[in-house]
Parts: C-alpha cells; sequence; structure tokens
C-alpha cells in the first residue's frame, strides 16, 4: 500500500469553523459595505492562515476550509451550467432547527463549464506545502436534494438523460481539476446515508421515487465520472448524516448501502461517520475489497468540542478491524466543522486540539501518515 497517496492516515473531511474576521467581511459584502476583490483578499488572508494552521498540526492533506463558500454544496453545484440558487424556497429540517431557505434548481442543460471553484482550488494550491484537497457535493446531491421538482420537465422531460448530462459534468469537473494541479478530491455525499434511513426513504417514495432505484442510478453516475481519473489522482467521498450547527437529519447503519457504495463504485477512499449510535455497527465494512482502498473512520466528532478518549478511540478502531484489515483504516473528524458558514456549535481552539488530536492517534496506531 502506497502510504504517500491519499486518504492519509490522519486525514479531515473539509470545512472549518469561519474565523471572525471572515464572518465580518462576508457580513460586510452582503450589506454592500465592501466590495468583491475587498471580500477576496479577506477570504486569500483567511486561507492561508488556515492552511498554516493544518500543516502546524501535522496534517498531510489540507483544504482551504471553504471559506469562500455560504453552504458546503448549493455554492459548488449553482454554479453550473444550467442550474441556479433559489431563494425562499422549503427550507432543510435537521433535528430541531431548520437551515435558511435556499436551494438549487435546473433550469438548463447540465455541463460543468468553467466553474470557479477551479480558481479556488489554484489558489490553495499557491499556498500550501503539502497536498492541497478539493472538496465538491457529489453528482447524487443535484438530484437527491430537490428531486424532480426541481429539475425542468420542459430541459428535462427525460430523467435520463438528467442524470446522463450531470454524471458527464462531472466527468469533466474530473478533469478539470486535475489539470489544475489537484490530485485530492473528494465528492461530499449525504445521499448513501438517507437510504440507511427508513424515514429519509419512506420521505423518497412520498414524493414518487424508489429509493432502492436510486442507489443504482447514483452508483451509474459516480462510476462514469470517476472513468474520468487519471491513475495519479486519488478521490474519496464522505458520507454524511447531515451537519448543521452541531445536528444531524438521518439515522442508520450502513448496510442498505454499503456492498454498492464499498464494492461497486471505485473510489480511493470513504470517509464514514462512527461517532454515535445513528451510524450503527462496524459489520458493514466487511464488504471493503481487500487492496489499496481505505475507509477513514471518523470516530472523533466534530459537533461537539468535547474531546474523546485515545483508549476508547483505539478500542473501537481494534473493533473495525474485525471486519476489514488494519491497514486499510484511517482516521479523521466523523464530519467537517463548518459544512455551513455558520459553523457547528464549539471554538476555533476545540477544533484544532480534535486535530491534533488526530494526528497523535494514527502515528500511534500506524507509525506514520
Amino acid at each position: 500500500m502506497n502510504e504517500a497517496r491519499p486518504p492519509f492516515r490522519a486525514d479531515m473531511v473539509g470545512s472549518l469553523l469561519r474565523p471572525e474576521p471572515l464572518k465580518q467581511a462576508r457580513a460586510q459584502f452582503a450589506e454592500g459595505r465592501i466590495g468583491r476583490d475587498e471580500l477576496k483578499q479577506v477570504e486569500d488572508d483567511c486561507i492561508r492562515d488556515v492552511v498554516r494552521k493544518q500543516e502546524e498540526v501535522g496534517l498531510k492533506a489540507v483544504t482551504d476550509g471553504e471559506f469562500r463558500r455560504s453552504w458546503w454544496h448549493f455554492d459548488f453545484l449553482s454554479q453550473l451550467e444550467g442550474c441556479e440558487l433559489t431563494k425562499g424556497e422549503k427550507a432543510i429540517q435537521f433535528q430541531g432547527v431548520q437551515t435558511r431557505s435556499e436551494s438549487v434548481a435546473v433550469r438548463g442543460k447540465v455541463g460543468f463549464g468553467d466553474h470557479p471553484m477551479l480558481e479556488h482550488f489554484r489558489f490553495l494550491k499557491s499556498v500550501t506545502s503539502v497536498t492541497p484537497k478539493m472538496t465538491i457535493p457529489s453528482p447524487s446531491v443535484l438530484h437527491f436534494r430537490g428531486g424532480r421538482d426541481a429539475i425542468s420537465k420542459d430541459v428535462y422531460p427525460d430523467m435520463d438523460a438528467f442524470y446522463a448530462d450531470t454524471a458527464e459534468a462531472y466527468a469533466q469537473a474530473v478533469k478539470g481539476f486535475y489539470e489544475a494541479g489537484c490530485r485530492y478530491l473528494q465528492f461530499d455525499d449525504t445521499v448513501w446515508a438517507y437510504l440507511c434511513s427508513e424515514a429519509e426513504r419512506q420521505k423518497v417514495r412520498d414524493r414518487g421515487e424508489d429509493p432502492d432505484a436510486l442507489k443504482v442510478i447514483y452508483r451509474d453516475m459516480i462510476v462514469h465520472a470517476l472513468k474520468a481519473k487519471p491513475a495519479d489522482m486519488a478521490i474519496t467521498t464522505h458520507v454524511c448524516r447531515g451537519n448543521f450547527r452541531s445536528t444531524w437529519i438521518s439515522e442508520g447503519g450502513y448496510e442498505p448501502v454499503a456492498e454498492t457504495l464499498l464494492a461497486e463504485i471505485p473510489y480511493d477512499g470513504y470517509f464514514l461517520e462512527y461517532d454515535s449510535q445513528r451510524a450503527g455497527g462496524f459489520e458493514p465494512l466487511r464488504f471493503l475489497p481487500k487492496g489499496d482502498k481505505r475507509v477513514v473512520l471518523g470516530l472523533v466528532t466534530s459537533k461537539s468540542g468535547d474531546l474523546e478518549s485515545k483508549d476508547d478511540v483505539r478500542k473501537r478502531i481494534e473493533e473495525a478491524s474485525k471486519f476489514a484489515p488494519l491497514e486499510q483504516f484511517c482516521l479523521s473528524p466523523q464530519c467537517g466543522f463548518a459544512s455551513t458558514e455558520e459553523g457547528n456549535i464549539l471554538t476555533e481552539e476545540a477544533q484544532w486540539n480534535k486535530l491534533r488530536f488526530i494526528v497523535e492517534i494514527a502515528k500511534e496506531q500506524w507509525g506514520s501518515l
């Protein structure tokens, strides 16, 4: 197994808490008190700083913290060709809290085009001495979030054409990020966790769709996109149960999707949440093929600042190794620390303590990162 290839023994999902200067600048921009160039300068400075901090705690791959985004997914999806951000639509209901009323609608043919996040990656690459990692939402998210109602029937009377165009747009995204110098790309994906939740599966049925059929459709879309991946590029996925202000949406173990996800989709790594009973047991890891694929165990929660016990984390890793080889595991937070710009309910100090903690355990467990 190539130790220098992502995902790394100690890794992180992607988003980080926004520092106060960035929050202030975004608010000032929204109010028209500063221009886009001034906002970009603050973003650039904050990204330089957060990259340095990630390097200092020992991470071998760093992100820009998603500092130029408001949402983990809508900022990327709304800037695909044929897509637009909509406001005033239905909010997303989490446990006891709702998000802002924004979503994405498909109004034209989906394509990748000259996506602005290519430049975001180029900047990240220019300010780090380790591996720059780019995170984008999975192609499945574009459909699942709004379903058929969010996709123009005039443009796409046939949903097969929508799925095909979206899959090809992501193949072009893979090529585009590779040409920009990206060798570590991640598809963030709430869909697989939702397909593990009977409550969420029923919501899919209620809107007239078959969750089991969608599982196959999403698999095929992702497989098509990954065919564009050059051999020296690693693409991982993060499976998320929802993350907004330290709350969640879906519950349920990985069993309903594990074989499809782990054995049938050629990802190089899988960031799987395992910080609470909501994720179920490690038994579904038996579907991980022996070889170079890795599962990044999300045993350290990003939803609170309480630091886990090293002994407890080690015991959980040992428990997981009953179902897949220890050498195919890595360690990370369970999710990002700020999937939206509001961020989870913990301090920046707690965030960095958690990442430092993960690096320490990984070194002790595997001898290197």
